[in-house]
């Protein structure tokens, strides 16, 4: 769902302007960005011997960055941040943003999503398991890709006036291509 969550935040662009586009992008991949230290110093791992580490096949331990208490922490903190930088609409937009990157993995992942972190009190383990169904997980990516960028397509061609519009169709084609290229990598497992 690598690619999905940047389709979201490109969508969310196009009704939030004031929120700087590479933000949005950060801040729905926030819980990854923390999965990264945490995977390399081995407080969470990936698990890639019971499906294999092809497309949404990796058991992936995230039992801290992706917990539903960390997600939160996380979003509260992207909002902080924001609110610093941008104002209070920015900041619940923002944390919003950052929190919808745990909701779109608990569909997709199989069940390996903690409640709290570390899976204290070892609780059932979330997830509703789309990546067992390996059409239906692109399907669902693709889908939040073509919506999200027909979104910031269109606020960019209705914002851009004249001599404008030529830009507003060049960053879009931009950042299309560069949705794509992520589906690709996403789906080919190559990130």
């Amino acid at each position: 769902m690598f690619a999905g969550h940047f389709g979201l935040a490109a969508g969310v662009r196009a009704k939030s302007p004031e929120v700087p586009l590479w933000a949005l992008m950060v801040a729905t991949q926030l819980l990854d960005v923390a999965f990264v230290p945490l995977l390399l110093t081995g407080v969470e791992t990936m698990d890639d011997t019971q499906h294999g580490d092809g497309y949404g096949e990796l058991i992936i331990h995230a039992d801290y960055s992706h917990s539903l208490l960390g997600a939160l922490v996380l979003s509260v903190l992207a909002g902080l941040a924001a609110r610093w930088l941008w104002g209070k609409r920015a900041s619940y937009i923002l944390a919003g943003v950052a929190f919808s990157h745990w909701i779109l993995d608990l569909v997709v992942h199989r069940s390996d999503m903690p409640l709290l972190p570390g899976n204290w009190g070892d609780l059932p383990l979330l997830g509703l398991g789309a990546w067992k169904y390996e059409g239906l997980a692109i399907g669902l990516e693709l889908l939040l890709l073509v919506v999200g960028f027909t979104m910031y397509f269109r606020s960019a061609l209705k914002k851009a006036g004249g001599t404008r519009k030529k830009a507003a169709i060049l960053s879009s084609a931009v950042l299309g291509m560069m949705l794509g290229l992520a589906l690709l990598t996403d789906v080919a497992s190559l990130f």
